[in-house]
C-alpha cells in the first residue's frame, strides 16, 4: 500500500490559514517597528547621519550608482519575514502531524490491531511511526504465538488425558473382573496379561508426557561424552533384532570413517533413533529394510540417517511431521500412535545438541537426516 502525505482536514487547514494571517500580521508590526526605530535612531543622532554619507561616497555598487541602505535594511525584513512564516507554518504542521499519529495510537490501543499508520511525515517523525509499526507487528506477533502455546497446552492436556484414560479405562474393567470369584485361572492369567500391557502402555505415555516437558524446559542440560557412533548404531540395531523379525525387516548399520566419534549426550541420543526406529515399524508398511546410516559431511558436522523402504509420507504431513501431538494417522490409534510427542522429543534433543532435523520421503525411502556439530557446545 503506497503511503501519501497526512490529509489535513478542513479545520486544520483554517488553521494553517490563520496562523499565517497572524504571523504577518505580527511581522508588518514587528518591520514597521523596526522602520521606526531606525529613523528616530538617524535623527537623533548626527554622527550616524555623517556616517551614511560617507559610505554614500566611498563605496559605488552596479552602474556606479549608491544602494540605498533603505533597501538593504527592506530586502533583509523581507528575506527574515519570509522565513519566520516558514518556520511557524511548518511547526504548526508538524503539531498537525503529530495530532494524527496520536489519534493513531488510540484507534490501536482500543484494541484495533489490524490497523497501522500507514501516512508519511516529515523525517524526525517518520522514523517514530515506522517504529510504532514495527512494536504493533511484534505485539501482534506474540500475541498469536500466546494464543497457539495456549491451545496447544489445552490440546495436550486433552490427547494425553484421552491416550491414558482408555488403557487407564482397561486396568480397572480387568481388574474388576478379577476380583470375581468365579473366574478361571485361565481368565485370570488373560486378565492379568493384559492389565500389565495396559501399564505398560501408561507408563510409556507417562515418560513421553516427562521427557517433552523436560526438554521444553530451560533447564535441560546434556551429559556430553566422546561418543563411537559405529558402535552405538550397531548396539541399538541389536536390540531391535527381536521386533525386526517379527516385521520381516533387515536393520542395516554403516558410519564413514568406521571410526567416527562425536560429543554427544548418549542416552539423549539413543532415545532419538529409538523413537525414529520404532516410527519406521509403526508407520513404514511393506518396508523391508531399515537403514541407520552416519556420514562425516566435513570437519565441523556429521550426518545421521534413519530410512525405510516403505510407504512414503505425503508431502503435507511432512510439513507437519515434527509438530508435538501431531500423528501421521488421522485417528488417535491407541496402538500404533503413542502420544505423538515421539518426533517433538526427537526435534527437541537434535535442537538441544545445536543440530538439525528434517524428513524426505519418496516412493524409495523415507529418510530422518539429522546434522549434529562434532564438537558440543557447553553453554
Amino acid at each position: 500500500m503506497k503511503k501519501q502525505r497526512v490529509k489535513l482536514t478542513t479545520t486544520e487547514k483554517s488553521e494553517l490559514i490563520v496562523e499565517a494571517i497572524v504571523t504577518i500580521i505580527l511581522l508588518l508590526l514587528l518591520n514597521l517597528s523596526i522602520v521606526i526605530l531606525i529613523h528616530l535612531t538617524f535623527l537623533q543622532d548626527p554622527n550616524l547621519k555623517h556616517g551614511v554619507f560617507f559610505f554614500r561616497e566611498h563605496f559605488l555598487l552596479f552602474n556606479g550608482e549608491i544602494s540605498s541602505a533603505a533597501q538593504i535594511v527592506t530586502l533583509i525584513m523581507i528575506v527574515g519575514d519570509f522565513v519566520v512564516l516558514y518556520w511557524r507554518l511548518t511547526r504548526r504542521y508538524r503539531q498537525m502531524q503529530l495530532r494524527h499519529i496520536i489519534d493513531e495510537l488510540h484507534d490501536i490501543a482500543e484494541g484495533n490491531f489490524d490497523h497501522r499508520i500507514n501516512f508519511l511525515v516529515n523525517r524526525n517523525l517518520q522514523k517514530v511511526v515506522e517504529s510504532i509499526n514495527l512494536l504493533i507487528d511484534s505485539t501482534v506477533n506474540t500475541m498469536s504465538e500466546e494464543r497457539a502455546i495456549e491451545k496447544s497446552k489445552d490440546e495436550l492436556i486433552t490427547n494425553i488425558s484421552h491416550d491414558i484414560r482408555t488403557p487407564l479405562t482397561s486396568i480397572i474393567g480387568y481388574l474388576g473382573l478379577l476380583k470375581q470369584e468365579n473366574i478361571s485361572a485361565e481368565d485370570q492369567a488373560k486378565y492379568l496379561d493384559i492389565a500389565y500391557n495396559k501399564a505398560n502402555q501408561m507408563k510409556s505415555l507417562v515418560n513421553d508426557l516427562f521427557e517433552y516437558t523436560k526438554l521444553s524446559s530451560t533447564d535441560a542440560k546434556l551429559n556430553i561424552v566422546k561418543i563411537n557412533i559405529y558402535s552405538m548404531l550397531e548396539q541399538i540395531a541389536a536390540g531391535f533384532e527381536l521386533e525386526a523379525s517379527n516385521h520381516n525387516i533387515s536393520i542395516e548399520v554403516t558410519a564413514r570413517p568406521k571410526d567416527l566419534e562425536i560429543e554427544a549426550d548418549p542416552e539423549k541420543l539413543v532415545r532419538v533413533f529409538n523413537n525414529l526406529i520404532g516410527n519406521a515399524f509403526k508407520y513404514g508398511k511393506t518396508a523391508t529394510k531399515i537403514v541407520l546410516e552416519a556420514n562425516l559431511v566435513n570437519k565441523d558436522q556429521v550426518e545421521l540417517r534413519v530410512e525405510n523402504n516403505g510407504e512414503p509420507i505425503e508431502d503435507k504431513l511432512l510439513k507437519r511431521i515434527f509438530d508435538r501431538l501431531y500423528r501421521v494417522e488421522t485417528s488417535r490409534n491407541s496402538e500404533t500412535g503413542g502420544t505423538g510427542l515421539g518426533l517433538a522429543i526427537t526435534k527437541g534433543v537434535v535442537e538441544l545438541h545445536h543440530g538439525s532435523v528434517r524428513c524426505e520421503s519418496n516412493k524409495d525411502w523415507t529418510s530422518f537426516i539429522i546434522r549434529l556439530p562434532l564438537k558440543a557446545t557447553v553453554l
